[in-house]
């Protein structure tokens, strides 16, 4: 793949610092502000992350089980946030070499739909199986998560960014 002009070269991505990151984010999502309908589920951030800049790392096997997890946590209907996990990991991973041309906020806005459409899921499923409406304070939860992308793009992709300056020490 040509990469866009002006864009730095990347180191390949740690699994065990993707790994880590899954990790991190599943402890943030069982903090008790998670259960707060305006709140941005981190986790799916983290996976529609890694399924945008490493798809051929980041399975749709590793999203269900983390999807399972969530809904025993949030003692939800079994494979709600499974469902809506997988559905995100599929859009992006067959979406990532377009969105990898974008910058940080044109990444935002192109994930923006996805967000939106992982809440709306979870929402009609939960009201199938018989809950209430929990009101319009749910679309500011895909808000978040699209304005925190171009963050997680700082943050998660800061281990792969070569050094600017050549060093004799160092091979790259």
């Amino acid at each position: 793949m040509i990469m866009p002009r002006g864009e730095q070269l990347l180191l390949p991505a740690n699994p065990w610092f993707i790994g880590l990151t899954l990790f991190l984010a599943l402890v943030v999502n069982l903090l008790p502000t998670s259960n707060w309908i305006w709140m941005p589920d981190i986790l799916l951030l983290v996976l529609a992350f890694w399924g945008v800049h490493q798809p051929q790392r980041m399975g749709m096997g590793t999203a269900f089980a983390l999807g399972l997890l969530m809904d025993v946590q949030h003692t939800a209907l079994l494979g709600q946030h499974a469902l809506v996990y997988v559905l995100v990991m599929f859009i992006t991973q067959t979406n990532s070499r377009r969105l990898l041309w974008f910058s940080g906020w044109a990444q935002a806005l192109q994930m923006l739909p996805v967000f939106f459409l992982a809440h709306a899921l979870q929402m009609l499923i939960r009201m199938a199986a018989g809950g209430i409406f929990p009101g319009f304070w749910l679309a500011l939860a895909p808000l978040l998560e699209s304005l925190l992308w171009p963050l997680a793009i700082a943050v998660l992709l800061a281990p792969q960014r070569r050094a600017l300056v050549h060093d004799d020490e160092r091979p790259l």
